[in-house]
């Protein structure tokens, strides 16, 4: 075969079909997390000036980007065009130093990040008390979730919930088994396990699962580098 290796042009070719996937992976689980009901609103709902799904957004961008540069690599490896390889080693090159530097940001400012959620949610649990739409809409969520996370109140436990606990009773109300502390609160027993501790675990894996699929992405980013630039020179030398 005249021009570039068989072998390497199918390869770069197989190797950015999974990119492509890997985008497509990216921005479904993305769009997921920032539609899904689980914890949204618990989190969102008290419009502190810090938009706590800025996270999701980046990586909705990332995952769209990856789907365009897998697409590229893809076409240039087939077509053997030199435009196209240098666009996506030109766009790697980039995501992968946005990742680098969203990854040193995000180390240092873990511990604001920490404080900020914290606080957010403990000014959040004065909502429970409340009458207005925006409490409506936030207590909705909370009795959602207490329901399948068996947990009651944010912070205090069901005595957050003030006045407006008998709409909140059934979902904190207790199950009779010994796998769960119960306390009784207005003549019903309540779980003792207040939300904000669950809340803050979830953050905190949903944190280490975006750590290790951005590492995982980083070597499959450095793989593409090597490719792309080793076809593009191959290329340039027929």
């Amino acid at each position: 075969m005249a021009g570039v290796s068989g072998c390497l042009k199918y390869s770069m070719f197989f190797f950015n079909f999974l990119f492509w996937i890997c985008g497509t992976l990216i921005l479904a689980l993305a769009i997921y997390v920032r539609v899904s009901k689980d914890g949204k609103e618990i989190v969102a709902s008290g419009g502190y000036g810090t938009d706590p799904f800025i996270a999701v957004n980046i990586l909705i961008a990332v995952g769209a980007i990856i789907m365009v540069l897998g697409f590229l690599g893809c076409c240039g490896a087939v077509k053997e065009s030199r435009c196209m390889l240098l666009l996506f080693f030109i766009g790697l090159l980039l995501i992968l130093f946005l990742q680098v530097a969203a990854g040193i940001l995000g180390a240092t400012f873990k511990s604001e990040s920490s404080r900020l959620l914290n606080e957010t949610l403990h000014e959040n649990a004065k909502l429970l008390t409340q009458s207005t739409e925006e409490a409506k809409q936030f207590q909705d969520a909370m009795i959602s979730f207490q329901a399948e996370f068996k947990c009651c109140g944010l912070v205090e436990g069901a005595q957050d919930w003030g006045q407006n606990f008998k709409y909140a009773q059934e979902s904190c109300e207790c199950p009779n088994t010994t796998e769960y502390q119960c306390s009784p609160y207005q003549g019903f027993n309540v779980n003792n396990q207040t939300c904000l501790s669950l809340i803050k675990d979830l953050v905190e894996k949903n944190i280490i699962i975006v750590i290790g699929v951005a590492f995982g992405l980083a070597v499959i980013e450095i793989l593409g580098l090597v490719f792309s630039m080793v076809l593009y020179c191959q290329i340039g030398s027929k």
